[in-house]
C-alpha cells in the first residue's frame, strides 16, 4: 500500500488513519505546490495534481473522505465505523461528511485570500464572510460535542475527517476561545500517538 503524501494537507487525514489501523504503508512524500504533481504521470493518479492518492493493490483512489470510507469498509472490523444497523451511523455519516461540506470551503477561501493571493487580488469581504461561516460550523460542532469526547461519542473515521479540518480552522487563525468544547476536543486529537506520527511525515 502505498500513499501520495505532503505535510499540512488533507493527506495527514489518511496517514493518521492508517496509523489507527496499524498498517503498513509506504510514503511517496511531496510539498503542497511541488511542480511534481504537475507531471503527466502524476496527473495519471491524481487527474488535478493533488493529495492524497491511495494506492492499494490494483486500485488507486483519491479524495480524502473516499479514502476514509474505502479503508474503513475493507480493513476496519468495526473499530473506527459503526455498523450500519448502530443508532449512531446516520451522525457518523453526517459528521464524516461535515469535514468538507461545512469546514473545509470556508478554510479553503481563508488561505487562498491570505496567502495564496498576491496583495491586489486579496477580498477582505471574502475572507470575512468565510470567518462568519467558519465561526457559525465551528459552533455547531461545539455544541455536538457537549458531554461528549468524540463526535459520535467513541473515536471514528468521523473524527479524523472533521477533527482534522477542526485543527485546520484553528490553524487558519478561526476564534475559538469561547467554543471550549472544540478546544478540548482539538487538544485530545493532537494527543493520539497516530496522529502525531502523520504530523511528523
Amino acid at each position: 500500500m502505498k500513499l501520495y503524501f505532503a505535510p499540512n494537507s488533507r493527506a495527514v487525514r489518511i496517514a493518521w488513519l492508517l496509523e489507527e489501523l496499524g498498517m503498513d504503508y509506504e510514503i511517496e512524500k511531496y510539498s503542497v505546490g511541488d511542480k511534481a504533481l504537475r507531471t503527466p504521470e502524476y496527473y495519471k493518479l491524481h487527474p488535478m495534481g493533488r493529495v492524497p492518492v491511495l494506492e492499494d493493490e490494483s486500485i488507486k483512489i483519491y479524495e480524502s473522505g473516499a479514502i476514509v470510507e474505502y479503508l474503513l469498509s475493507k480493513y476496519d472490523k468495526g473499530k473506527f465505523c459503526p455498523d450500519k444497523t448502530d443508532s449512531t451511523f446516520p451522525y457518523y455519516l453526517q459528521w464524516l461528511h461535515y469535514a468538507e461540506g461545512s469546514i473545509m470551503p470556508q478554510v479553503n477561501t481563508i488561505v487562498v485570500e491570505t496567502i495564496l493571493l498576491p496583495p491586489e487580488r486579496k477580498n477582505e469581504v471574502n475572507v470575512a464572510r468565510a470567518f462568519k461561516l467558519l465561526n457559525v460550523a465551528l459552533l455547531n460542532v461545539n455544541n455536538n460535542l457537549e458531554n461528549k469526547d468524540f463526535l459520535t461519542g467513541t473515536f471514528s473515521g468521523a473524527d479524523i475527517m472533521t477533527g482534522h479540518a477542526c485543527i485546520g480552522a484553528k490553524r487558519v487563525g478561526a476564534d475559538i476561545s469561547d467554543l471550549t468544547n472544540v478546544e478540548s476536543y482539538i487538544d485530545r486529537l493532537l494527543s493520539r500517538p497516530a496522529l502525531q506520527k502523520a504530523i511528523k511525515i
